[in-house]
């Protein structure tokens, strides 16, 4: 199956990471290069795109979409989290853009192989990267009833999430749970018949769910923007497209506490805590995807776009 996926908010990310044509600029969720090919295209001999994904097939596909600017493009298989060690192995210090895309590929959601899938019934394992051995099939048979509950709840924001973990512990005691239809059936099983009729997917916030859980997506996040931040060079901008409340939570707060650090009581007449601020919050309120791109693209419904400015 071909690598594909459609990037969302391209006009906007483009326009706003300000791109310098000699500048240097990191991707640091490659996948097929949409955006990544746009920042090329606007970069002379002396800019420079590192691209980093943990993704076997969206390294492959974006070494191929990339071949046109093969001097100045240096693709990394690793996750973002790990951005600054794996720059500083090619000596860079200092960047000048960083753009991060949390969307989970096009790819990876249609090609059914991958098991990120509930539309059809393949092995349970939704890994981003394939080289790590737990997958969603040993989440779904070995965490216990009340970690179940707190993921589903947490990071699928389902109402349901007590009663979806019950029918899965209940379940997978009679038989081991091993593939995405023997889930998407135990989920349909536990939301009452007048939901379903009226909502979306049953299995979709769950799934979610699983996969944030497993790729550890919202402590990655938490973890990396401050040390972004530090790698960018002074008026160096860090954007960050999110598809759930929970990670565009997580961004709007570090970006915020990034651009005003203080901790001293509101009412001390000067800040004596020394904590400086790294910049500026560009976006007071997320930038969302136009009509036209919704209707384009119905992935793109709960995208937003944040950035922020390092002074």
């Amino acid at each position: 199956m071909e690598f594909s996926h459609t990037s969302v908010l391209l006009n906007e990310t483009i326009e706003n990471l300000k791109i310098k044509p000699d500048g240097i600029y990191v991707d640091g969720t490659l996948g097929g290069a949409g955006h990544s090919s746009h920042i090329c295209e606007r970069l002379s001999a002396t800019g420079r795109l590192i691209g980093i994904d943990q993704d076997e097939a969206a390294i492959a596909a974006a070494g191929k979409r990339l071949e046109p600017f093969q001097n100045q493009v240096t693709i990394i298989r690793s996750n973002y989290c790990d951005m600054v060690p794996r720059l500083a192995e090619i000596g860079v210090t200092g960047v000048d853009g960083i753009l991060l895309d949390l969307g989970v590929s096009s790819y990876q959601l249609d090609n059914a192989e991958r098991g990120f899938t509930y539309r059809e019934d393949v092995p349970l394992d939704m890994r981003m990267d394939q080289r790590n051995e737990q997958t969603a099939k040993d989440i779904v048979n070995t965490y216990s009833e009340m970690e179940l509950y707190r993921i589903i709840r947490d990071y699928g924001e389902d109402r349901f999430a007590k009663n979806i973990a019950k029918h899965i512990v209940q379940a997978r005691q009679k038989k081991e749970i091993e593939t995405t239809g023997e889930l998407t059936e135990i989920i349909r099983a536990s939301i009452p018949a007048k939901v379903r009729a009226t909502g979306g997917h049953p299995a979709k916030r769950t799934f979610q769910a699983i996969r944030i859980e497993l790729n550890r997506e919202l402590d990655v996040l938490e973890d990396s923007i401050d040390t972004m931040i530090e790698r960018l060079a002074p008026g160096g901008r860090l954007s960050i497209i999110t598809f759930h409340s929970l990670e565009d939570r997580i961004v709007k707060n570090r970006f915020r506490t990034n651009e005003n650090p203080c901790i001293c009581p509101p009412d001390f007449p000067v800040c004596v805590c020394g904590r400086k601020s790294r910049g500026r919050v560009i976006t007071r309120k997320p930038i969302l995807p136009t009509d036209q791109e919704m209707e384009e693209n119905p992935r793109s419904k709960s995208a937003k776009l944040r950035v922020f400015e390092k002074s």
